[in-house]
C-alpha cells in the first residue's frame, strides 16, 4: 500500500455496504487515507474548513441525499472538493450539482482508477487551495499585527516574530515585562493570530479578584454551593471553552489556589465548586506577570512546578525605554486611536512634540505614552511632568536627541528625505550620514 498522507485524505458517504468498501479499498490501494460513512450526517462531523481531502458521496441515500450533502458541506467551505458518483439517471442532476459547486461526477458503473485519478485531482486542488488560504492569512495577520504592535525598531520586529510563531502553535504561554508594556495586547495578538481566533477571549486580572471570591469566578459554582449562591454560575475557565483565557498577574495568585489551577492546567478539566463532575476544558491559557515568576519561585511564593507548566512558551515584552526610535510612530499611532476614542479630529503632531518623547523617560511605558496621547488630542499638551533622562551623559544625551529629531522628523514627514532634510535645513549627504551614524532607515518610515 502507498503512503496515504503523499496522495491524500478522502471521505467516503454511501449507504450501499458493498459499493462503500470497493470504493474505499480502490483508494486506499492507491495511497489514500480513507474514512467511510454509511449516513450522510456523519460525514459532516468529520469536515470544516481546515479539511486537507476530498468528499465523495453517492447521490440517492436515504434521509440526507448526496445533494443534500453537497449544499451542506459546500455551506462549511465552498471551496471544498466534492465528487459526487451516480446513476445513469441521475446525470441531468449531477450536472446541475456541479454548477452549484461540485468537483467531479463519476457514472456509476466505472473503472476504479477513474475515481482515483479524479480524487487524485480533486486533492491537488484542494491543498493548494489551503496553502493560498494561508498564505493570504498570513499576510493579513502580519498587517493586522503591526497596526497593533507598532513600530519597527529590532526588539518590536523580532517580538512580532515571537508572537506569530507561538500563535501559529496551541501551546500555553507565558508573557513578561514591567507594567504598561502591552501585555494584555500581546495576549489578545496571540489569539487573534492562532485557529481559535472567534471563539472566547476571557481576560483575567487576578490581582484584583477578591480572595474571597476568586474560586467562584474561575472555577463557576453550582446552586447552593455556598451561602449566597442562589443560582448556579459558569466560571471563567468554562466562559473560555473552544478559545484562550488570559490570566493577567498570574504571581498574584494565592499558594493554595496555584495547586487547583496547576491541576486544571494538566489535566483541562475544572469541578465547579458544590459538584463531583469534571467538565472538559478546551482552553489555551495565557499567563502574563511584571514579576520575575523565577525569582518568586526562589522566594517561595510560586510553585515551581506552576511556573515550568506555565513555561513552555515564554515572551519578553520589551519596555519603552529599549525602543526609543519607536516612541515618534507609535505616539502618532495612539494620537490617532485617541481621536477616534474621543469623537475627535486628530491633531497633527509638531516635529519639536515628536522630537521631545525620545528624551524623557516612561516609567508607565505604552500605557504612559497612551495618556500622554490622550491628552494630546483633549488639547491639554503632552505632560510635562515625565521624568528628563539624566542618567545618560551630555554627548550621549545629544546624539540621543540628534537622532530622536531625525527620527521624528521621517515620521512626520513619512520618510520622505527631500522633505526631511528641508524641514532640518541639513544637505542631502549630511541626512544620509547622520541616518548611517544612528542606524535609521527611511524604509522604515514609509506606509
Amino acid at each position: 500500500m502507498s503512503d496515504g498522507s503523499r496522495i491524500g485524505r478522502a471521505i467516503v458517504v454511501d449507504d450501499e455496504e458493498a459499493l462503500r468498501e470497493a470504493v474505499t479499498q480502490g483508494l486506499q490501494l492507491a495511497g489514500f487515507e480513507v474514512e467511510s460513512f454509511a449516513r450522510a450526517e456523519r460525514a459532516l462531523e468529520r469536515i470544516d474548513r481546515a479539511y486537507e481531502g476530498v468528499l465523495i458521496s453517492d447521490i440517492r441515500m436515504p434521509r440526507m441525499d448526496g445533494l443534500e450533502l453537497l449544499e451542506a458541506a459546500l455551506k462549511l467551505d465552498p471551496e471544498l472538493a466534492v465528487i459526487l458518483m451516480t446513476g445513469h439517471g441521475d446525470v441531468p442532476l449531477a450536472v446541475s450539482a456541479m454548477r452549484k459547486g461540485a468537483y467531479d461526477f463519476i457514472e456509476k458503473p466505472f473503472a476504479t482508477q477513474r475515481l482515483v485519478d479524479s480524487a487524485i485531482r480533486a486533492c491537488d486542488l484542494r491543498k493548494l487551495t489551503l496553502e493560498n488560504r494561508a498564505l493570504r492569512s498570513k499576510l493579513e495577520h502580519r498587517d493586522e499585527l503591526e497596526a497593533v504592535i507598532v513600530g519597527r525598531s529590532a526588539v518590536v520586529s523580532a517580538l512580532r516574530e515571537r508572537l506569530r510563531a507561538v500563535a501559529a502553535t496551541d501551546i500555553d504561554v507565558l508573557l513578561t515585562g514591567e507594567t504598561g508594556v502591552g501585555k494584555g495586547v500581546a495576549a489578545r495578538a496571540i489569539h487573534d493570530l492562532s485557529e481559535r481566533r472567534g471563539k472566547p477571549f476571557v481576560a483575567v486580572n487576578m490581582a484584583a479578584l477578591p480572595v474571597a471570591a476568586i474560586e467562584s469566578e474561575l472555577f463557576g459554582h453550582e446552586q447552593g454551593a455556598f451561602a449566597g449562591a442562589h443560582r448556579a454560575r459558569v466560571g471563567k475557565f468554562e466562559h473560555a471553552r473552544g478559545g484562550t483565557l488570559f490570566l493577567d498577574e498570574i504571581g498574584a495568585v494565592p499558594l493554595d489556589l496555584q495547586t487547583k489551577l496547576l491541576r486544571v492546567i494538566e489535566d483541562r478539566s475544572i469541578t465547579r465548586l458544590g459538584s463531583n463532575d469534571a467538565v472538559p476544558l478546551d482552553v489555551r491559557f495565557i499567563a502574563s506577570s511584571k514579576e520575575s515568576l523565577a525569582d518568586l519561585v526562589a522566594e517561595g511564593a510560586f510553585r515551581d512546578d506552576l511556573f515550568y507548566r506555565l513555561n513552555v512558551a515564554s515572551l519578553t515584552i520589551p519596555p519603552l525605554r529599549d525602543r526609543m526610535e519607536d516612541a515618534p510612530r507609535l505616539f502618532q499611532h495612539l494620537v490617532s486611536e485617541a481621536a477616534l476614542r474621543y469623537r475627535r479630529e486628530a491633531p497633527e503632531v509638531p516635529a519639536d512634540v515628536l522630537a521631545g518623547l525620545s528624551s524623557r523617560e516612561w516609567p508607565g511605558n505604552v500605557r504612559e505614552l497612551r495618556n500622554a496621547a490622550d491628552r494630546f488630542v483633549l488639547g491639554l499638551g503632552v505632560d510635562e511632568t515625565a521624568s528628563v533622562i539624566e542618567e545618560a551623559s551630555l554627548a550621549e544625551q545629544m546624539e540621543r536627541y540628534e537622532k530622536s529629531l531625525i527620527a521624528s522628523a521621517l515620521a512626520a514627514n513619512e520618510g520622505s528625505l527631500k522633505a526631511t532634510y528641508e524641514s532640518l535645513r541639513l544637505s542631502r549627504k549630511s541626512l544620509y550620514e547622520k541616518m548611517q551614524k544612528h542606524g535609521l532607515r527611511r524604509e522604515d518610515y514609509t506606509e
